[in-house]
């Protein structure tokens, strides 16, 4: 789907309320935007930190260890011998 939305000089935008509803934005919310080379990617933040998970399982798929924050910090612990 493609939605024309108009920038102000002042920089703002707005989300037809129908885009925000199904969003989940009605009541207002953060929204995140992506550069990419094809354009820009607008994500609420929901859709961002799935799409962030998604980019930490490809690069922990193959490790046993548990992907987390807890994991990551005892793994530097052990490497600098603390």
């Amino acid at each position: 789907m493609t939605i024309q939305v108009n920038i102000t000089p002042t920089g703002r935008m707005s989300l037809p309320a129908d885009l925000r509803k199904r969003l989940g934005l009605s009541d207002g919310g953060a929204v995140f935007l992506e550069e990419t080379a094809d354009g820009v990617v607008l994500r609420t933040a929901a859709q961002a930190v799935a799409h962030a998970r998604a980019i930490a399982k490809r690069y922990t798929q193959d490790r046993n260890d548990e992907a987390s924050v807890a994991a990551f910090i005892a793994h530097r612990k052990t490497e600098s011998g603390e």
